[in-house]
């Protein structure tokens, strides 16, 4: 069915979900990005959160799991995360939109005078304002080529019912008729469940949710089944006959060993050939080279035999979401290695001197987690509680000599930690943490302003420039001469006192285009010892790892010397393919190109 579109129209595929929250849908929505844009296809993504919050910036990382950065500095769900990873995309911050976002705008239009006198409500104000940002939104390109998008998945937070979604399931309602029913689609996700009692795959949940989807006025057009093992067959035709639909429209995704495997498990279920059928697709059904890359990346994972240890040295560690992106980034790492990655979680308070009073346990058992690892990872936070014990960590892996990564605050903590045990400066630390030290190494930045919170950090895509030809990190982003990486950071490192550090061989080797904030720091005469006052991880991807993140392992099983000296290049059976079989033994890391750097 190849052939030009019949006219410039757009396609919507809504991904709405059941049962419970937190099923999946993220995954889901994005792994159907990825099987049509393995097609050929332009396809962007908007996640819909009907929490009242005007962005994610203000939340707690135990409340949403961590805080996405894009781009233009929009500080979002995490699910963006997943879309821009899954599908190798940059969103804007209008590609999350939230219940704040669209009755901001539509007071702000009610106190201009824009409704001319009439009384303002939820319909047909609210839900014609959600509909005109989804179209509006859905046009803007999203690749580095500039096409504008042909189909736009949109992912509804929260559970059909919930009382805070009603005004967006009533905009969907009737925007499937003001698009025509030929170019929108919906899919339900909705849960399963398998007591452990019987064993039986109940249906019940996914009726009565379809049914209240349906009383909204929302058919579904493909139910994802979440479940623990593959349907059963007569479970999918239960489910079929009561909830109105083929066979075939009832898909499962059951629990598998990695998240890469949920778009080839759709894609053998027959959805790019429903889709297709359903929204006149014009794919030319042809072998899918993206999709063998996930093949091979999910067999690869299946496969792995060496392991390498990396200990997360932070303070949310109670939820692993709080450092989504962060694992992310070392698991993409990893793979691209071949090597399995275990993550050592140590909440830094335990690391402290007066952890070993308190609960000696926890105090022995961090520390023995530490000592263990075969590389520290120190991320970004907020508040001073656990810093003292992350300081604890990067002196440990400075003296040791082991591998070491410090993001954002991890980065300013090491300058805290050089300064004072290596200068001799014994009250050296951040503003943020003593405003009355007498060695203020990490101060705030001076635009900053306190008086809020929401949206007055240094947020966004910034470029740093390396000022050293000989740095670590330099030559892992492929020798450019500059990167454009994204920030979230109030505090910086006092440019006053670089001359100081740089003295006793604590280089700052990336700075931003003014010379005045200091980004990237290496140690000398150290495997890896790096920092970098960016988020490296908002851009890492399955098949194109963060160079920083990528050094951390590289250099944590024994292999970063070895690639230096290769060029920057990794052997054969580390690559992934270009090919459908397996990788030749000439092909090099070209597979794993770098964020791109224009």
């Amino acid at each position: 069915m190849s052939g030009p579109w019949s006219g410039p129209t757009l396609r919507y595929i809504l991904v709405t979900g059941g049962v419970i929250s937190g099923i999946g849908k993220g995954i889901i929505a994005s792994s159907v990005g990825t099987i049509l844009k393995s097609c050929g296809l332009h396809v962007t993504a908007i996640k819909i959160d009907p929490y009242i919050n005007i962005d994610a910036g203000t939340f707690s990382p135990y409340e949403h799991g961590e805080v996405f950065v894009l781009d233009d500095g929009g500080e979002v769900d995490l699910d963006l995360g997943n879309y821009e990873s899954f599908l190798d995309i940059r969103l804007t911050r209008d590609n999350n939109l939230t219940t704040g976002k669209i009755y901001q705008s539509v007071i702000n239009k009610e106190r201009r005078g824009d409704y001319l006198g009439k009384t303002v409500q939820v319909v047909p104000h609210i839900t014609d304002a959600i509909q005109e940002w989804v179209m509006r939104q859905a046009k803007v390109s999203v690749d580095d080529d500039g096409i504008e998008p042909e189909v736009c998945v949109i992912e509804l937070g929260g559970t059909v019912g919930d009382i805070e979604s009603m005004p967006f399931i009533e905009a969907f309602r009737q925007f499937q008729f003001k698009v025509k029913r030929e170019n929108f689609c919906n899919i339900h996700v909705s849960l399963v469940p398998q007591p452990n009692s019987t064993g039986e795959q109940k249906t019940k949940p996914t009726q009565n949710s379809v049914r209240e989807l349906r009383g909204l006025g929302l058919s579904p057009d493909l139910i994802v089944c979440r479940c623990s093992t593959p349907l059963d067959t007569a479970v999918k035709e239960k489910i079929s006959m009561f909830c109105h639909v083929e066979p075939e429209q009832v898909i499962c995704i059951h629990d598998v060993s990695s998240i890469y495997r949920v778009p080839l498990l759709l894609e053998d279920q027959g959805m790019v050939d429903y889709f297709c059928r359903r929204l006149d697709l014009p794919i030319e059904m042809r072998p899918r080279k993206m999709l063998t890359k996930w093949k091979e990346m999910s067999d690869r994972s299946d496969r792995l035999l060496e392991q390498t240890s990396i200990a997360l040295v932070g303070k949310y560690t109670k939820l692993s979401d709080s450092y989504a992106s962060v694992i992310k980034a070392l698991e993409h790492s990893a793979l691209a290695i071949n090597y399995k990655l275990e993550v050592k979680y140590i909440d830094s308070a335990d690391l402290e001197p007066a952890a070993l009073q308190e609960e000696p346990v926890k105090y022995h058992e961090a520390w023995q987690k530490l000592c263990s690892a075969d590389g520290v990872l120190v991320p970004g936070g907020f508040g001073v509680r656990g810093t003292e014990g992350k300081i604890q960590a990067i002196n440990w892996a400075r003296r040791q000599k082991k591998p070491f990564l410090g993001v954002c605050l991890g980065m300013q903590l090491a300058v805290c930690e050089f300064a004072r045990n290596v200068l001799g400066w014994e009250d050296a630390n951040s503003t943020e943490f003593d405003p009355e030290t007498k060695h203020p190494v990490v101060i705030e930045m001076p635009e900053h302003n306190p008086g809020q919170l929401g949206g007055t950090m240094r947020l966004g895509k910034r470029r740093t420039l390396f000022k050293s030809t000989s740095s670590v990190l330099r030559k892992l982003y492929g020798d450019a001469e500059y990167v454009d990486e994204r920030h979230r950071h109030r505090f910086e490192v006092n440019p006053e006192l670089k001359q100081h550090f740089e003295d006793r061989g604590f280089r700052f080797v990336g700075q931003d285009l003014e010379g005045e904030r200091m980004e990237i720091i290496e140690l000398e005469d150290h495997p890896y010892f790096v920092g970098v006052q960016y988020h490296p991880e908002f851009t890492s991807r399955p098949i194109k790892p963060s160079p920083p993140y990528f050094g951390l392992l590289l250099a944590a099983s024994g292999k970063l010397q070895n690639y230096l000296q290769k060029g920057c290049r990794l052997s054969p059976r580390d690559t992934y393919s270009d090919r459908s079989g397996s990788s030749s033994p000439d092909s090099e890391i070209s597979e794993i190109k770098f964020p791109s750097l224009s």
